[in-house]
């Protein structure tokens, strides 16, 4: 079934129900945002040939077209590639290239405009604020949703790889189905009095779970700011009252701060979930604290999209148990779509409170990547997606991370691997090896540092490095250090030893 069967159904029981939102301003309605989606999907099929199967890239911030430029994709039973708009273009391009897009979805004119595409077809590019936007809404001839199965792509999401390029995760629209279901029953319920806020970005979790609230005919709102704010975030909680978010632990830290400061309680905001990287155990202790029992944690990669394990919103706040700290610790027990396991390098369980590689399999894991039919290979075995995350699993199914991927960072929820930062500072001459590194940091949970070993003769300085990066890849990517040394530390197979270089920032 296509997702965007359920907008439509939405929209038929409750067309006056309030479904978009700017910050507090009401924008439309369900009957009026289905119709826009409807006439939106008719222009792509008559002005660019957009049909069932194509892939639509979506490259923009927060706001509201988002919504609508989603279903619509859907509605013609294409699907969508959501990329992160702090994306350098270039990243972006490869992106667009590699998943073969139809056409992109920009916030602002201009958004690619220096981008040369190397493929044989240049993607159409429509602003959302332009007159071609606004053609695609003058179509009259409405078509109804395309059939869509359970194994057809909907969302092609890429996420880095640690040895490569980016990898394209499909998510099938039954993929999408299970993760839905699967947050009412270990996530939240969710009510059409209730609004989704938008702080994260769109084109990830955040964006994810607009299925939970288009369903049960929920409004959606997007920040004025187009992100998170804290205080502003509190203002829409008191002024909207029952919102749900998706919040990384950094922006959670910095809402209970503000929330702290200011002598609040976080009133309106019914839930918050957060994931996408580690929540200290005294973090979330003072969550509880100050704002109450408004939280859920949640663990899940993009290829099992949100759906791995769930803390329930009691057991973050519960204080009785006599294990609630080493509960509070883990990222909870097995969604309710999918089974869970710890395996040792054979595949063999390890048993109770063993580390080794947590593995998933269940209706919410991709069928593959992109086009990459090694990689799918090296990820999924006999059903069994294996995420690389290492972590431990008690008698009673929580499970404990005790790890990541290897050497990936997560700075601020999102994940930055290094060898995309050590590629790109290995373009500039004078660079003649380059090791990165996530160092721990208050704010941010990592940051990215570098370690960089200059070529004889070179004289490269960090305003050097910077101006480079900033001119090749996304910002958020950047070094916020740079080490300079005379050689990397290596074992006798020449492998650059990262411990020795964590080490050095102790």
């Amino acid at each position: 079934m296509n997702v965007a069967q359920w907008l439509v159904r939405t929209a038929r029981l409750a067309p006056d129900r309030l479904a978009l939102l700017l910050g507090q301003r009401p924008i439309a309605g369900y009957g009026e945002l289905a119709d826009r989606v409807r006439r939106i999907a008719q222009g792509l099929q008559d002005l660019y040939g957009v049909s069932a199967g194509d892939r639509v890239a979506v490259f923009m911030p927060n706001q509201p077209a988002y919504l609508e430029v989603l279903y619509a994709v859907w509605h013609l039973g294409a699907a969508v590639v959501p990329i992160n708009y702090k994306l350098h273009a270039k990243e972006a391009r490869f992106i667009i290239e590699d998943a073969g897009a139809a056409l992109v979805f920009i916030g602002r004119a201009g958004a690619l405009e220096d981008v040369g595409f190397d493929g044989a077809v240049r993607p159409a590019i429509v602003a959302v604020e332009s007159d071609d936007y606004r053609a695609l809404l003058t179509s009259t001839a409405l078509v109804e949703p395309a059939a869509r199965g359970r194994d057809d792509l909907a969302w092609l999401f890429y996420t880095s790889g640690t040895t490569g390029q980016p990898k394209g995760v499909m998510i099938s629209q039954g993929n999408l189905h299970a993760m839905t279901f699967a947050y009412f029953v270990d996530v939240d319920d969710v009510r059409p009095q209730d609004t989704a806020l938008y702080a994260a970005p769109m084109s990830h979790g955040a964006g994810l779970y607009n299925f939970m609230h288009v369903l049960r005919g929920a409004a959606h709102s997007i920040p004025e700011s187009g992100g998170f704010d804290p205080a502003e975030i509190l203002d829409l909680g008191k002024a909207l009252g029952s919102v749900h978010m998706f919040a990384a632990p950094t922006m959670v830290r910095r809402l209970v701060d503000a929330a702290k400061a200011a002598g609040e309680t976080g009133e309106g905001l019914r839930t918050i979930v957060y994931g996408g990287g580690p929540m200290y155990v005294a973090d979330i202790v003072e969550a509880v604290e100050v704002m109450g029992p408004r939280f859920v944690q949640i663990y899940g990669q993009g290829e099992c999209p949100m759906t791995i394990t769930a803390l329930s919103r009691h057991l973050v706040a519960d204080r009785t148990h006599p294990a609630w700290r080493d509960r509070l610790g883990s990222v909870g027990t097995a969604q309710s779509c999918v089974e869970v396991r710890v395996v040792d390098e054979t595949g063999a369980d390890c048993g109770p409170d063993k580390s080794g590689e947590i593995t998933v399999r269940g209706a919410a894991v991709m069928p593959g990547y992109w086009r990459n039919p090694e990689a799918t290979a090296t990820a999924i075995h006999d059903g069994w997606l294996h995420t690389g995350d290492v972590g431990k699993m008690d008698a009673g199914g929580f499970l404990t991370l005790t790890d990541r991927s290897k050497d990936v960072i997560i700075s601020g929820g999102t994940n930055i691997y290094p060898r995309e930062v050590e590629e790109v500072l290995l373009q500039l001459d004078g660079i003649a090896e380059v090791s990165v590194v996530g160092a721990p940091d208050p704010d941010w949970g990592e940051v990215v540092v570098a370690f960089v070993v200059r070529r004889p003769g070179y004289t490269i300085t960090e305003d050097d490095l910077n101006r480079h990066c900033l001119a090749n890849m996304a910002r958020f990517k950047r070094p916020k250090r740079y080490a300079f040394l005379e050689d990397l530390p290596k074992n006798t197979y020449g492998k650059v030893l990262k411990t020795d270089l964590r080490r050095q920032l102790t």
